[in-house]
């Protein structure tokens, strides 16, 4: 709370003189002004760890939903954070397992490898072999809750947002955020998703190993490779592009619509690439969807709802983006703002393969939401529009999307397969 105000004072200070340069005609540019403050606001951030950087990291995703100046700063929590000393490393060890590093591993990095919202990441050698050990900051667990109450009206005031309209998505997001601080879940959920998934073809993953972990220590293998951003910023073949492409979308494919149970954290960091394969990290944070929700969310790939006014009503009635009590000229607003969602973010899977090597198709949803953003009228609607259990489905289809699209990569696609059932009978399935 001290470092929030803290932040909170700094922030003001920075607006006070500002605006006090600006009254006598030698202000900086405005776009300073939100530079000058995205880096105060990440910097305590990212020293709080927790919460406060994993929402950070969430936010920056999607570039329409932040200030360009917030999402540059946030868009750091992806893989950077100030690492935890050795000596608070050794005593998380022997509260969790009984020993130190050095008890257990013939040799342990003193220095972190990377550093994250929830834990580092250590190099450890036992018996010639390597080791990937995510060690967790002490008291994240414990403090998340309180993290978030008092991080949340900061990131209100940022998105432009009103708390009450948003509750049921911030307790979304702390019930996935307290899964991520049990390692021992991580650990079941690696292992079942991994070898539920190894069938698929250029896909691997690295394995795990319960001997060497508990709540709040993971252990895997070391994997020698790049991270995704920087195989996209490669000399990588068109070829090579297309097969890691095909193998990421695959990856989603198979666990969205056929396990229903899915990774759900799609920043460049969590996948590498080595010997011309995908290889898929951290299963942290995982998102399990129902079969009425899935039914409810994945009929609008269905392009017959563009033609069906009142089954495109229907669904948006069901999935609670239109509410009973929405007039008229919210609901037919609605309709047009899905209508067009609709055409441009089901683009990929209408004709079996799409080429995301067009920087087009990223730039037009960017303008969609930037279009809806400034929408005055969708802004004025009240209440909560859409299932919570939306959050983390879009955030997995909007990072792909732009993964791809970084990649380059062109890729054939499927719809599922009970909407490619015949004319009249997909749409209200």
């Amino acid at each position: 709370m001290a470092a929030f105000a803290g932040t909170g004072a700094r922030v003001g200070i920075n607006y006070l003189k500002h605006y006090g340069q600006r009254s006598i005609g030698t202000a900086p540019d405005e776009n300073d002004l939100h530079e000058r403050n995205a880096e105060v606001v990440y910097k305590t951030f990212s020293e709080l760890k927790g919460g406060p950087l994993k929402l950070a990291q969430m936010l920056s995703i999607d570039q329409n939903l932040l200030p360009a100046a917030y999402a540059g700063q946030f868009a750091k929590a992806q893989y950077s954070a100030p690492p935890l000393s050795y000596p608070l490393v050794a005593r998380t060890f022997r509260r969790e397992m009984g020993k130190g590093p050095l008890e257990i591993f013939d040799s342990f990095s003193e220095t972190a490898a990377h550093g994250a919202s929830i834990g580092q990441v250590h190099k450890a050698t036992k018996d010639g072999h390597t080791y990937a050990v995510k060690v967790q900051y002490p008291g994240v667990a414990e403090s998340l809750r309180s993290d978030l109450r008092i991080v949340k009206p900061v990131a209100l005031q940022i998105i432009g947002f009103r708390e009450r309209d948003v509750e049921g998505y911030f307790r979304e997001v702390e019930s996935r955020l307290l899964e991520e601080t049990d390692y021992t879940l991580e650990l079941q959920r690696s292992m079942e998703l991994s070898q539920a998934s190894a069938h698929l073809e250029g896909v691997s993953f690295p394995r795990y190993f319960p001997e060497f972990s508990c709540r709040r220590i993971l252990t895997m293998d070391w994997v020698d490779a790049i991270t995704l951003d920087r195989f996209a910023k490669s000399a990588a073949s068109r070829e090579e592009r297309d097969r890691i492409g095909q193998a990421l979308w695959d990856f989603y494919d198979f666990q969205i619509h056929t396990l229903h149970l899915f990774h759900a954290d799609p920043h460049p960091g969590n996948f590498l690439v080595r010997d011309g394969g995908l290889v898929v990290l951290d299963f942290g944070c995982t998102k399990k969807i129902e079969q009425v929700f899935y039914r409810r969310h994945f009929r609008f790939l269905d392009e017959r709802l563009l033609e069906d006014r009142a089954a495109l009503e229907e669904a948006l009635v069901d999935l609670e983006i239109v509410l009973p009590d929405d007039p008229e000229k919210f609901r037919s607003r609605l309709r047009e703002f899905c209508a067009s969602s609709i055409a441009i973010l089901a683009r990929p899977f209408r004709d079996g393969h799409f080429d995301f090597s067009d920087p087009a198709f990223m730039r037009s949803i960017y303008d969609l939401g930037e279009q809806n953003r400034r929408d005055e009228s969708l802004r004025s609607l009240r209440g909560q529009r859409g299932s919570p259990d939306s959050i983390y489905v879009n955030r997995a289809y909007f990072g792909l999307y732009s993964l791809l699209s970084a990649i380059g990569a062109r890729v054939k696609t499927r719809l599922p397969e009970w909407l490619r059932e015949p004319e009249g009978s997909g749409i209200n399935s």
